[in-house]
């Protein structure tokens, strides 16, 4: 594991095309750092850059202070998780998780002993000479994972790995990557445009817009207290109340005094919890958000209350961008 310093790092297509503009990033040994954003915000070049696949304009990289920006991928010891798994079709799951291995010229009982470790991590060793055609979607994401860790990389990559996956087989493989990680005390970079995934598993959370770090902190820190309207909106549901802007989740249904009062129009049940949907001051939609499934009636004036301390910025038109 590497402690990785990125500085004022910055990246351009064609000459015009701003991706990236002088971002600075640190990852400390063994963390787990998130980057959130839209598509075209620059989380996909970033990883690149440092897996060394993309060069640059400017700006320099770190692995525990030794400066790697001009090496090539071979040499900076980082491994890359792809999306679409980049597995070979026609080699089995061993050779598939030595292929690194076998590039690098490692003695076969070494690479044995390191092929068998990662298998056994993402608990895929007894997998080891199925053809990697015949396996499930999951199966193959574990076996990219184990082809990035055989290597013992100084830092992991990881490029929206379970997007390809259905909902309940993300939430198997989120709990995977976390406890891999942790075992192994890897420092790793994740990207996803997933606000639950990295919420729920990053010791930091970054959220990136047009080429810059908006935001980076605790996941906490980041939710309950984001920098600007962009950040609170990309992270969750925001509503503007006379104060400011609420989540729905700290918004209170009560019979008693609130802040204001609202009408409410729609309900939506989602077995654990509940949303509704009040008509608020000025005609505004307001969102709630509750555990459990109270009786409230569509129609009926409530007052909702709020500690004005989660108050969070305002988005304006166009912070989606």
């Amino acid at each position: 594991m590497a402690e990785v310093s990125i500085e004022k790092l910055t990246k351009s297509y064609d000459g015009k095309t701003q991706v990236l503009s002088g971002l600075d990033l640190h990852i400390g040994q063994g963390e787990l750092v998130f980057m959130l954003g839209p598509s075209g915000c620059g989380k996909s070049t970033l990883l690149r850059i440092l897996a060394g696949l993309t060069s640059p304009d400017s700006g320099a990289i770190s692995f525990d202070g030794r400066n790697i920006s001009t090496l090539p991928p071979e040499k900076r010891n980082a491994a890359m998780v792809f999306q679409n798994y980049a597995l070979w079709p026609h080699l089995d799951v061993f050779e598939n998780v030595a292929f690194g291995l076998r590039m690098a010229h490692r003695p076969g009982p070494e690479i044995e002993r390191l092929v068998m470790a990662a298998l056994e991590q993402v608990r895929m060793d007894g997998f080891a000479r199925s053809a990697v055609t015949r396996l499930s979607g999951g199966q193959q994401q574990r076996v990219a994972l184990a082809r990035a860790l055989a290597v013992e990389p100084a830092l992991l990559l990881l490029d929206e790995p379970l997007s390809n996956l259905d909902a309940n087989l993300r939430d198997t493989m989120r709990r995977e990557i976390r406890r891999i990680c942790t075992e192994r005390k890897l420092t790793a970079l994740y990207v996803t445009h997933d606000c639950r995934e990295a919420l729920s598993m990053g010791d930091r959370v970054g959220v990136m817009h047009r080429g810059r770090l908006s935001q980076i902190g605790t996941p906490e820190e980041i939710y309950d207290h984001p920098a600007d309207g962009f950040t609170a909106r990309f992270l969750g549901d925001v509503n503007r109340v006379p104060e400011g802007g609420i989540r729905p989740e700290r918004l209170k249904i009560t019979d008693g005094p609130g802040k204001f009062r609202a009408r409410l129009l729609e309900r939506a049940f989602f077995g654990d919890s509940c949303e509704w949907l009040f008509e608020g001051p000025g005609e505004e939609r307001i969102l709630v958000r509750e555990l459990g499934a109270p009786d409230r009636q569509l129609g009926r004036e409530y007052a909702l209350d709020y500690d004005p301390a989660f108050l969070i910025p305002v988005p304006e038109p166009g912070d989606e961008q």
